[in-house]
């Protein structure tokens, strides 16, 4: 059983922070960085994908790491949560939905579902037979196409959006733009316009992201620009989505973190913890910024670089 390195810990703990919300995977990038680095790195990921992980102190870091990111992203949508929360105990008690919050708590319980019935019968499954590098270095690259075709069929969207816009203008005569109802541009939709069989799309989309190299926020961001949301509301959605998800995930595997494959990591799960924790805030800050001008474009062609090079690497 491998040792977990203090500087492993820190490595690996800013490496998930990051990753786990930039759309590029962390789950592929926790198998393809220590495969690329390689000795005792590269040992911690084949402990990882053998079927008696279980005992592997690989394992209870990344549990760790998960419960920091959820953290993070609680820490950050607080504000946002308190209302969710307040809106969902509301409807309970009135079995009604009204307003817009009450609406965004339900949209995303049923986005939650499937990716929570799914990891929970084949996580394990998924993590051992595709957490290689050599899988997960196929999938990084499915996941920058991924990207890709969501960016190419938004953009076609909102030319299409235009042209109707225009076609409506002209249409209805000179003026007509400054009268109400005729749009003058594409515009997007607003994130509780969602229908639940959305979401529950949404949801199916995230399911993906147990395969070690596609990325939870970078499908689900895509799944929400395809039904017509901004990249800003779709990053958001994809982040209050990732939260209670990755928390579960965590949460139920913290046993782990109490039994013998973490009795003598304990300094290096702390760590780590505050180090994905930190490099969580200041990713998930960075992209609700980032994401209000810029789209997923260059994130598709790291996946797409990284992926290829991995894969001739590892073949």
């Amino acid at each position: 059983m491998t040792e977990l390195s203090y500087l492993q810990a820190v490595v690996i703990g800013a490496l998930q922070g990051v990753t786990e919300l930039f759309p590029v995977s962390s789950l592929g990038h926790s198998v393809l960085v220590p495969a690329w680095i390689g000795g005792s790195w590269s040992h911690l990921v084949t402990e990882n994908a053998t079927g008696d992980s279980g005992g592997s102190p690989y394992l209870a870091f990344i549990v760790a790491l998960h419960v920091a990111t959820a953290a993070a992203l609680l820490v950050f949508y607080r504000k946002d949560w308190v209302r969710i929360v307040r809106a969902l105990v509301t409807t309970v008690r009135t079995r009604r939905v009204e307003t817009s919050t009450q609406r965004l708590a339900w949209l995303l319980i049923v986005a939650t579902v499937p990716v929570g019935l799914t990891g929970l019968a084949l996580e394990h499954t998924f993590r051992t037979l595709f957490a290689k590098p050599l899988a997960a270095a196929v999938f990084l690259t499915v996941n920058g196409l991924i990207l890709l075709f969501g960016e190419r069929l938004r953009r076609g969207s909102e030319v299409r959006q235009a042209a109707a816009a225009r076609a409506a203008v002209v249409s209805a005569g000179p003026g007509a733009a400054l009268e109400p109802g005729v749009p003058a541009k594409s515009t997007s939709r607003q994130l509780d316009t969602l229908s639940y069989r959305e979401a529950g799309v949404i949801g199916l989309f995230q399911t993906m992201a147990l395969l070690a190299g596609i990325s939870r926020s970078g499908i689900t961001m895509v799944g929400g620009l395809l039904r017509g949301l901004d990249h800003e509301d779709a990053a958001k959605f994809s982040f209050l989505l990732a939260t209670p998800v990755i928390l579960a995930a965590g949460v139920l595997k913290l046993p782990s973190l109490a039994g013998p494959a973490a009795a003598h990591i304990h300094g290096q799960v702390a760590v780590g913890f505050f180090t994905a924790g930190i490099a969580a805030y200041a990713a998930v800050r960075f992209l609700s910024r980032y994401f209000t001008t810029r789209t997923l474009t260059p994130f598709a062609v790291y996946c797409l670089v990284a992926g290829i090079a991995s894969v001739i690497q590892f073949a």
